[in-house]
Formats: C-alpha cells, sequence, structure tokens
C-alpha cells in the first residue's frame, strides 16, 4: 500500500465517521504553542489544537481529522539511522468533548485491521499499551475492558501482562507506568492516559511466537508502535491535584512514515515509497560507487535534510542566523557537506529539492506554486555557504577551536574533526560540547523569553500588541505600498516585533509617518469587529493575505478596524484602538503611545520593526 494510498484511507474513514478533514497547519506554530517547550516549530499533530483542546469551539465542529505536517531536530544527529527524520507526518483524529474510549479503541483496531477501508493487517499480530496506575491515577480498567471486548471480536483472548511486562502466549495487554502512558502538555492543565498500540513487523512465520520483556521487544525492533490514542480526562492542578473534566477530549497520533514501514514490510523509512525516489536519485548522482555504511548514512542524511528544508520554506521561513532560520540553515549546509562528501556536483541540490516538490506536492499544492521561490532560496544559502567555508578554511589553519568554527563559519563537528585528523590534530569533543550546551542554555533561555506564557500568551499586553500589529501593517501599507505582507512576528508583554517584505532601509521620514499614523488610529478609538467567515468571504474582505488559508478550517476569524485594517488573525485583540493608549486619552490626544525602538534587516528583502507601547 502506497502512502498516498494510507493518507486517503485515514482520512476517508474518519470522514465516513463524522469527522470534519481539516487542512495541516503551518510548520511555524501560530498563537499558541505547548508551553515550556519554546517550540520554533510544529513538533506534533496536537500542537496547533491546543486552544481547542482546552475548551475553544472548533469552527469544523467536535470530530475533526489531519494529517499535520511537522518538524523535530532535537535527534538531528541520529538521522540517517533506520527511525530518525527532522520532518515527518502525523496522521490524526479528534473528539472535542464527543466520543471517548469506547468509540476511539473500535475506531482504531477497525481501521488498523479492516481490509477494505482500512489498512488490512492481522489482529493477532497487535499488542497494546494502558496506564497501569501511578500516584493519583488509577489504572486504566476502561481500556482494558473495552480492548478485550475488540479483540474478542476477531476471535483473540486478550490477556494482561503482570508486573514484568512480559508478552507471551495470550497476553496481548501490557499496563505500564505513566512515563510511558501518560500525557501533559506542560506543568499543568488538560491531561490523561494513552492507549498505545505496537505491531509484531515479523509475526510467527518469520519471527517465532513472541515470548519476552515488552521494551526489549520494542528496542530490538520485534514490535513497533503504530498509533496512540491519548485520553484527556482530567486537569492537573497548581496544587498538583487531578480533577476530572466535565467533557474529555480524545487526541490520537498515527506516524504516516511509520506506518507505511508496516504497511510495505521495509526495515526503515528510507526503502518506503516516501523516500525511495528520493535516495535513488542521491545515490544516482554520487561518484563515489561503492556502498558501505558511511555512504549509506550520508545519502539519507541528505535526502532528509533537504525534503525538511524545501517544507520549512515553503512555510515562509528563510536561512537566518536566528531561531527557525538558523535550523533551516543547519538543515542545509549539514546536506551540503554531505553532498561535497560524496561527490555530488553542487549543483545538484537543486535536482534533489526537486525530487521532495514532486513527491509532495500532491498532498501539498503550495510546493509547486512556490517551487521557483524554494529552489532560488536553496541555491542562494547553497552560495552563501561556499564561500564562508572558503573563509573557514582559512580561519581553521589560524585556529582549531570547533566550537569557534561552528557558531561563526556553521562548519558542522564532523567536518573540523575530519579536517584536524588530516593534520593530526587532535580536538577537544568535551570543550566542545560544554559550550554547546552553554549556548543552547542561552539559545533556550532566549525561546522560553520568546514563547514565555505558551497557552495564557493572551494576557493584556501580548493582547494590545497583537492589535497593534494590524495598525502597524495597515499604516506601512499607507506609507509605503499597498502590496506589503506579513513575514513574520514576535510579541511578548514587553514588545512587538514585526517583519515585512520591503528591500531597502526605511528613511526617518517614513518611519515617523508609519508611527504617526499608529498613534493616529489609537487616539481615533476605533472599534474592532470581530467576524467569523468562511475561507471565501474573508478573501474578498482581506484584499493583502499575508497568510494561506488553505492550512486553516472552512472558518476563519477576521479582524476589522473600519476600512482602514482588515486582516485575517487567529489571535486575541483589544475591543477599541484606545485601549492601546492609556486610560485617560481622548481623540485630541497627540501622544507616541505607539513608538518603533529599532528598524533593521531581517533577511533578504525583509526587514524587521521592533516597537513598543509606551
Amino acid at each position: 500500500m502506497k502512502s498516498s494510498e494510507i493518507r486517503k484511507k485515514y482520512l476517508e474513514f474518519f470522514r465516513k465517521r463524522e469527522h470534519a478533514i481539516i487542512p495541516s497547519a503551518s510548520l511555524v506554530p501560530a498563537d499558541y504553542i505547548i508551553p515550556d517547550k519554546g517550540s520554533l516549530f510544529t513538533t506534533a499533530g496536537m500542537q496547533p489544537l491546543i486552544p481547542y483542546l482546552l475548551g475553544e469551539k472548533h469552527p469544523a465542529g467536535n470530530r475533526i481529522v489531519d494529517v499535520q505536517k511537522c518538524v523535530r531536530t532535537g535527534d538531528i544527529d541520529d538521522v540517517g539511522d533506520n527511525r530518525h527524520l527532522t520532518f515527518f507526518e502525523m496522521m490524526g483524529n479528534w473528539s472535542l468533548g464527543d466520543y471517548f474510549k469506547k468509540e476511539s479503541i473500535a475506531w482504531s483496531l477497525e481501521f488498523l485491521t479492516n481490509k477494505e477501508e482500512g489498512l488490512g493487517l492481522d489482529p493477532k499480530r497487535l499488542y497494546v499499551t494502558v496506564l497501569k496506575g501511578e500516584d493519583e491515577i488509577p489504572r486504566d480498567d476502561d481500556s482494558i475492558r473495552i480492548w478485550k471486548e475488540n479483540f474478542e471480536k476477531h476471535n483473540i483472548k486478550a490477556e494482561v501482562s503482570g508486573e514484568d511486562n512480559i508478552i507471551k502466549d495470550a497476553i496481548k495487554i501490557i499496563p505500564l507506568g505513566k512515563e510511558d502512558n501518560f500525557w501533559i502538555a506542560g506543568q499543568t492543565g488538560p491531561c490523561g492516559p494513552d492507549t498505545e498500540m505496537f505491531y509484531d513487523v515479523l509475526g510467527e512465520e518469520k519471527g517465532g511466537k513472541i515470548n519476552g520483556n515488552f521494551h526489549d521487544l520494542v528496542k530490538s525492533g520485534r514490535i513497533i508502535e503504530i498509533w496512540n490514542n491519548v485520553f484527556m480526562e482530567f486537569n492537573k492542578t497548581s496544587e498538583g491535584k487531578y480533577e476530572k473534566l466535565l467533557k474529555p477530549n480524545v487526541d490520537t497520533g498515527m506516524g504516516l512514515e511509520r506506518t507505511t514501514v508496516v504497511m510495505q514490510g521495509k526495515n526503515n523509512v528510507f526503502e518506503t515509497d516516501i523516500f525511495a525516489s528520493l535516495t535513488d536519485k542521491v545515490k544516482s548522482l554520487k561518484s563515489k560507487v561503492e556502498s558501505t555504511e558511511q555512504t549509506e548514512k550520508a545519502e539519507r542524511i541528505i535526502a532528509d535534510h533537504i525534503r525538511s528544508a524545501v517544507m520549512i520554506i515553503s512555510d515562509g521561513i528563510v536561512p537566518s542566523n536566528t531561531e527557525a532560520g538558523y535550523v533551516l540553515r543547519r538543515l542545509l549546509r549539514r546536506a551540503i557537506r554531505f553532498i561535497d562528501q560524496l561527490g555530488i556536483p553542487k549543483e545538484e541540490i537543486i535536482s534533489i529539492a526537486k525530487v521532495v516538490i514532486n513527491n509532495l506536492s500532491y498532498a501539498y499544492p503550495i510546493l509547486s506554486e512556490k517551487e521557483n521561490e524554494i529552489l532560488e532560496i536553496i541555491k542562494l544559502e547553497d552560495e552563501k555557504f561556499r564561500k564562508t567555508l572558503a573563509q573557514g578554511l582559512k580561519e581553521f589553519e589560524k585556529n582549531t577551536d570547533a566550537f569557534n568554527l561552528f557558531q561563526s563559519y556553521g562548519f558542522p563537528l564532523e567536518m573540523t574533526i575530519e579536517l584536524a585528523k588530516e593534520r593530526g590534530i587532535t580536538i577537544d569533543i568535551n570543550e566542545f560540547n560544554e559550550k554547546m550546551v552553554k549556548h543552547q542554555e542561552i539559545s533556550k533561555a532566549g525561546s522560553e523569553q520568546k514563547f514565555k506564557g505558551g497557552l495564557a500568551g493572551t494576557g493584556e499586553m501580548e493582547t494590545k500588541y497583537h492589535t497593534a500589529t494590524h495598525l502597524l501593517l495597515a499604516s506601512l501599507r499607507s506609507v509605503l505600498k499597498s502590496d506589503i505582507v506579513q513575514k513574520g512576528s514576535n510579541i511578548t508583554a514587553e514588545r512587538m516585533r514585526f517583519d515585512f517584505n520591503w528591500p531597502e532601509k526605511l528613511t526617518a521620514e517614513q518611519l515617523k509617518a508609519v508611527e504617526d499614523l499608529v498613534n493616529q488610529k489609537i487616539a481615533e478609538k476605533i472599534p474592532v469587529e470581530l467576524l467569523e467567515l468562511t475561507k471565501e468571504e474573508a478573501k474578498k474582505m482581506v484584499t493583502t493575505l499575508s497568510f494561506d488559508l488553505s492550512k486553516y478550517g472552512d472558518t476563519v476569524k477576521v479582524y476589522k478596524i473600519t476600512d482602514f485594517s482588515t486582516e485575517f488573525c487567529g489571535g486575541p485583540h483589544v475591543k477599541n484602538t484606545g485601549e492601546l493608549g492609556p486610560a485617560h486619552l481622548d481623540t485630541n490626544d497627540s501622544g507616541r503611545h505607539f513608538k518603533i525602538i529599532k528598524e533593521e534587516a531581517s533577511s533578504a528583502g525583509v526587514r524587521r520593526i521592533k516597537a513598543i507601547l509606551e
């Protein structure tokens, strides 16, 4: 079964069960993130849906299904083995206060085993884990009972393992602790037990009867996790108490890549149809024809990193030295390094990226629409890195500080070690790691500052700054050009940061005109009107869109500030522009309540304004 068919079957299965199909959200988190994670990318299928899991009404209803784009780079050094990827897709179905464990478990088993509507897997090769009970949370006996009932429909007697977690004979259900089978977004909030489904990839014919410890069987690859259903039935209070929710939710996740491995009987994702044409392309381009463990890993890294880079760029990120742009830059530069290692002509990075675009355009048409832009960004970064590389090599002859070469010239550690080895020099890896840890702590602190408040980032000042961005964008369009769009924004309780397309530095006169216009609109005390519209209605009202509405549900929010500003947005806003000034503000007040404190370049063709409300 092809990966495209798995995707289609999954969405159709749940559509028939009254789930609305919603498009993937952007890889760049919008208004909500997992608290305390400082996430630069969407890292899980549930991430864009947190507000709805917390009680906000979803415009598509209380049953939804999607395939969400995700990026995780925490294990980037492990990419190239059998299972680690930086970009992946997560299939998920969601109940927002509607059905619960009974329906969720029954549908999961049905989709996995049904030959017509589902995947047609052998139910005898399925194993499931549940919460065994820990702290104040009792054992999930409901899930155990429901699983037993559903296995019985396939004439399978499902017994529960003991404390030793040994799987043998009729044992199908393994209770595990909170570390394995409990989910919560942060320190407090909605949470609950989960049940995870595992599949015996060999079966009795190839691997013999299963008899062993559950965790050992997972580590060996004999059984592989393919689905996870979270039952959010509690709210954890700040005092550490678990209170029952009035309306529990179901949040599921099924990795498309991992499921494809199982369905195509492969040992790893790089052998499936998701990657086959991509890795074949890389193999065909290399000058080093011999195949070793090292060359195979290099091929996989190139395929994974270029694939991730294409998807990240398609969602508006460009290479830079900070935050998400830095992650993109690292992915591309790492891929370029291995391209050179395999003797692939440097210009072929574009042909590799084209394969990614061809492979995924059926699911994400924006890839075809933005193909030229994506390829141009990759080409420019390739050229820039090669110039930097030349400078870095000169620096290396003078100074072999691995961290300095990494931070200043983008040299991967393995590259510095390789160069040093050629010259009989030893690199102090411990020193590099110590400096890297310190660097990451500083970066993390910055990210936590950026995302502090997480779900609670709807405080008074953040709300004011959300509205101020609308006034700023409208003022930029009025003073500079009407087709200016938002390229990114970042809001804290202390200030706002706003990126927009403009080719050159703004003059002092232009900045003053923009600032004056924002303050004029604050003084006018204009009502901020919230409209919930269909995407087609929104497109008619919002003439210059900063966002691709195809990523969102059928109904979107539009904020209207008379005819001055009409923008699609999911963030919180004030009810009147006068709230951006002091409490005594009147229409004769000409004070500078909105103040631009800095204007600078963000990336090629993008300027950045930092501003405060006084």
